[in-house]
């Protein structure tokens, strides 16, 4: 088991299959959360960058990925998923990582669960999400969750095609392909993570560090700084990316995340 070739396992949680990818090592655990129409392995190059010393566990959140879709998608259910894996994994306390709704579940787990929670690195994760009556990803409801072939599936996905073309899974029955997300559930999941959430964000002491994407489209300068200067212990870094800093600068990423760590 390497940063490389990671070990994919299982466990069932209230009768679904959560899947995860477990980088190995002896390091110290960092717990790894990917965001919407993501998964798990969106962090193989980042485990890759912190090499032996962290054993990056990256989870395929509840819908994603491998992991079996839920009847809710609220942030109770995500983490008792993210609990219930720690309890497997035997660890008792990790740091965590989380980008876009994987930031909102990590700072959220840490309010919820400060002894689980030894360090916070929230990517992108905003603190107040306003409603504007129109998920940002509505337009994925035009998606087949389904279809015959491969070709057909990457044909209904339009300009997202080339992205989501490597995560593309078969049915188990050999009866088609099917995508890495259910369309109503991400549409479901992101409008559960609007509103205000700067409660749970001041609620942990850990240290912290609040990676910025200098050209978001969902995290405004203002709130980013505003993040930083309330929370007691928090870092900032700026990179010079749009909101999806692990694909748009993942050596950016993977450099403040060291930095971070060696600190800690």
């Amino acid at each position: 088991m390497s940063a490389a070739q990671p070990a994919r396992a299982t466990l069932t949680v209230d009768g679904r299959v959560l899947s995860y990818l477990d980088f190995g090592g002896t390091g110290r655990p960092l717990l790894a959360l990917h965001g919407h129409l993501s998964e798990g392995s969106s962090f193989t190059a980042l485990a890759a960058a912190l090499g032996p010393e962290w054993r990056v566990i990256a989870p395929d959140q509840r819908g994603h990925g491998d992991s079996d879709r839920a009847g809710e998608y609220t942030r109770a259910g995500y983490l008792a998923d993210l609990v219930a894996l720690l309890d497997h994994l035997g660890i008792d306390r990790t740091v965590v990582l989380g980008h876009s709704l994987g930031g909102i579940n990590a700072y959220h787990l840490a309010a919820e669960h400060p002894a689980l929670v030894g360090a916070l690195i929230d990517v992108e994760g905003p603190v107040d999400l306003p409603d504007h009556g129109v998920s940002p990803l509505a337009f994925v409801l035009n998606f087949p969750y389904t279809a015959p072939t491969r070709e057909d599936l990457l044909a209904a996905c339009g300009p997202l095609a080339p992205a989501v073309a490597p995560a593309l899974r078969p049915l188990p029955d050999g009866s088609g392909w099917r995508l890495p997300f259910h369309p109503a559930d991400t549409v479901d999941s992101e409008n559960l993570v609007h509103g205000d959430h700067w409660k749970q964000w001041l609620a942990s002491d850990c240290p912290a560090l609040l990676v910025h994407g200098l050209r978001s489209q969902v995290l405004p300068a203002s709130q980013a700084l505003e993040m930083t200067d309330r929370r007691p212990g928090t870092a900032y870094r700026s990179l010079d990316a749009d909101h999806f800093v692990p694909t748009a600068d993942p050596e950016g990423l993977a450099a403040a995340v060291r930095e971070f760590l060696a600190g800690i």
